[in-house]
């Protein structure tokens, strides 16, 4: 055999090879429930355009609309964490309304994030950790580009159906997953309870970007969402907020992603 048609069919095992192995790797299953009651949906890589159009109603100037990759696929919690599964993990509860399938609250970053190692610890087959600012808005928009991920809901007609705010919330917490989810079975992306996120908060790039971790430093982390004692214009998917990553408050909670061992 000469030895360009060598050369090229080593090229050929190589790239099959690459293939082979990539394919290997992705996740398979649509829902994963861990051994605590949390479940998480596989959410896909794709891209999508992060933050807001010049003129979109409400939009705050920090919103600078910019094109983001999400490379890896990976799983996001399907509610925010509850009551129960926070005190499971750490053997306390911190929240100001009580209640096991509430959203848990008056929970720092900090606390947040020993949450996910703890969990990580109990799982070893599994990476517990909060989403970046990116992961969680393209898993919110689900494939949507619009004011909320139900549509374009200006007069605020359909919020009902998929949001504890101010209007309807009774000035407190509800439980998880009592609204209607967004495309990706994903539920209360919008209102009950503001969900920390693992960025700094930070000014926003221009430019395409893949798999963006926000800024190395800060004072402030990023919330998203909107919450309970949030207006509509708060609840929408490009909207931001940020809180110092010691502040309790009775609004902020957070959801998990999930990444399984290789």
């Amino acid at each position: 055999m000469s030895q360009f048609y060598q050369k090229h069919i080593i090229l050929i095992l190589f790239c099959f090879g690459i293939i082979f192995t990539g394919c290997a790797e992705q996740p398979k299953d649509e829902e994963i429930t861990n051994d605590i009651g949390m479940k998480f949906r596989l959410v896909q890589p794709g891209k999508f355009m992060m933050g807001s159009t010049g003129n979109e109603k409400d939009r705050d100037t920090d919103e600078i609309q910019h094109e983001v990759v999400i490379s890896k696929a990976f799983y996001m919690g399907v509610t925010e964490v509850t009551q129960a599964q926070f005190k499971e993990v750490m053997g306390t509860n911190p929240s100001n309304w009580k209640g096991e399938n509430l959203p848990v609250e008056r929970v720092t970053w900090n606390e947040a994030k020993e949450f996910c190692e703890k969990l990580s610890e109990k799982d070893p087959n599994m990476t517990y950790r909060l989403p970046t600012e990116a992961e969680w808005e393209y898993a919110c928009r689900a494939e949507t580009d619009t004011w909320c991920y139900w549509g374009n809901d200006l007069n605020h007609n359909m919020i009902d159906q998929y949001a504890f705010y101010k209007k309807n919330s009774g000035f407190q917490t509800n439980e998880v997953g009592q609204k209607k989810p967004n495309l990706w079975g994903l539920y209360d992306m919008s209102g009950n309870v503001w969900e920390w996120c693992s960025d700094w908060k930070g000014d926003y790039p221009t430019e395409k970007i893949i798999d963006p971790a926000g800024t190395p430093s800060g004072s402030f982390r990023v919330v998203r969402g909107g919450s309970w004692l949030s207006l509509a214009r708060d609840c929408r998917s490009a909207n931001r907020n940020d809180y110092s990553p010691d502040d309790r408050n009775s609004n902020v909670g957070f959801r998990l992603v999930l990444l399984p061992a290789q």
